[in-house]
């Protein structure tokens, strides 16, 4: 579950003032928003990466404002990916156990476990200059997932691929959501992407009109 109450955040000319959102339990939510709006900024708040002025923000019943990023149980796909250059897709796959020191035996078949969800099994010794991009967005999934969280976030996921990849991500992430009931935050400004994908479709305009950010 994702609860957020009276949420501020203040950046520059940007300002966020008293937003709020609730996603239940194992829903799969998009929150659709023009280019700009602050979007990026509601989510990087949520996984720890951003300072908030107020408000509260609560995930699986917890409040987490002063909790670390680590310490919050979030998946998170930036829109850039953010893929480690010099780290194999195995690597990737693995980076969140491993900085967690749990038994190597047990990353390597979570690692394969995660392959076979994401159709990458074929990939693991590839660098993230050999990937195609859709190749990569499965690879910056399947990082997030790694360590099952109890909430994923996504941002701009699908939006530098083409048609016939944007359907088939598409499909993986009905099929990621489904295999694993992980609550959903998924932010575009594709109406289209959001009735693909999920079971509660969110308008920005209707919760806040905050003034434009870089984002």
């Amino acid at each position: 579950m994702i609860e957020i109450e009276k949420l501020t955040i203040r950046q520059g000319a940007f300002s966020l003032d008293h937003f709020e959102l609730r996603v239940e339990v194992g829903q799969y939510a998009v929150l659709m928003g023009r280019s700009g709006c602050g979007k990026t900024t509601l989510l990087e708040a949520i996984c720890g990466l951003r300072p908030i002025e107020a408000g509260t923000i609560r995930l699986s019943g917890r409040e987490v404002n002063d909790l670390k990023p680590a310490e919050r149980g979030v998946g998170y796909v930036p829109q850039d990916r953010a893929l480690f250059p010099l780290q194999t897709v195995r690597e990737q796959l693995a980076f969140s156990l491993t900085v967690r020191r749990l038994p190597s035996s047990w990353i390597a078949e979570r690692v394969e476990e995660l392959a076979s969800l994401i159709g990458v099994e074929r990939l693991l010794d590839r660098f993230p200059r050999n990937l195609s991009g859709g190749e990569s967005q499965c690879v910056a999934l399947g990082r997030a997932l790694a360590f099952k969280p109890a909430v994923l976030l996504l941002d701009e996921p699908l939006s530098a691929l083409d048609e016939e990849l944007h359907l088939e991500m598409c499909g993986l992430l009905k099929k990621i959501h489904r295999q694993t009931g992980v609550t959903v935050l998924h932010i575009t400004h594709s109406r289209r992407e959001a009735e693909q994908v999920s079971d509660l479709r969110l308008s920005w305009e209707d919760y806040v009109s905050p003034n434009r950010s870089s984002n």
